[in-house]
């Protein structure tokens, strides 16, 4: 992925809007800095949401990426689904496999946003695999659940891994777009009337 070449071409740029949601302190920022940047940074003290963007080429196309970190402030706080379905073209959900609380967060957050805007799940620390309590079977259970794609990763480790889950998002988007696109097309062409040729003056008998 790069972004070479793509700030003279803004007018070409597709815009995708990515909520990132998950309880406290499972890593929402690190896995979106480590995204942005390639740097992991271990703390942060956010008392609010964060907005940032990127410019990125994803399968030869530029895309500028517009990712909400949402900001709970506590287990039992969960975003505004409503807004959050209205706002983003893709939700990231993640939690931590070294905490149960997250897993049961994303299960009831996800339950708030019943819609078709594509959705990956991602469980983040996987490098502190020796205090895991959720096991990978059941992240992928969930994932089934979901009808999404599952990711196990490190913001802290992994680099190619954590673009890959922005990326394979953004894939999915750019698909969803692409289908509803054709979708309105097809409707509109369906809904138009056949066209009926007339007699034309020619035709008509002559005095």
């Amino acid at each position: 992925m790069t972004t070479r070449g793509i700030r003279r071409k803004k007018s070409t740029l597709t815009e995708l809007k990515i909520a990132v949601i998950g309880a406290p302190s499972v890593g929402k920022s690190a896995l979106i800095v480590r995204f942005l940047t390639k740097r992991y940074i271990g703390e942060y003290d956010h008392q609010t949401e964060n907005r940032y963007k990127h410019e990125a080429m994803v399968d030869g196309e530029p895309v500028l990426f517009e990712i909400l970190d949402t900001c709970p402030k506590a287990d039992d706080e969960f975003p505004n689904a409503a807004e959050l379905v209205q706002w983003a073209d893709g939700l990231l959900l993640v939690y931590s496999i070294t905490d149960r609380k997250s897993f049961n967060y994303i299960r009831r957050a996800k339950s708030d946003l019943q819609s078709d805007t594509p959705v990956q799940l991602c469980a983040n620390k996987v490098d502190m695999v020796h205090l895991r309590q959720v096991s990978r079977d059941e992240g992928e259970i969930l994932a089934k659940d979901f009808e999404c794609k599952f990711s196990e990763v490190s913001a802290a480790d992994h680099v190619d891994q954590v673009a890959e889950v922005f990326n394979e998002l953004c894939k999915e988007v750019l698909a969803s777009k692409r289908k509803s696109k054709q979708s309105l097309l097809e409707r509109m062409l369906g809904g138009a009337r056949p066209y009926s040729r007339g007699k034309s003056d020619s035709n008509l008998p002559k005095d």
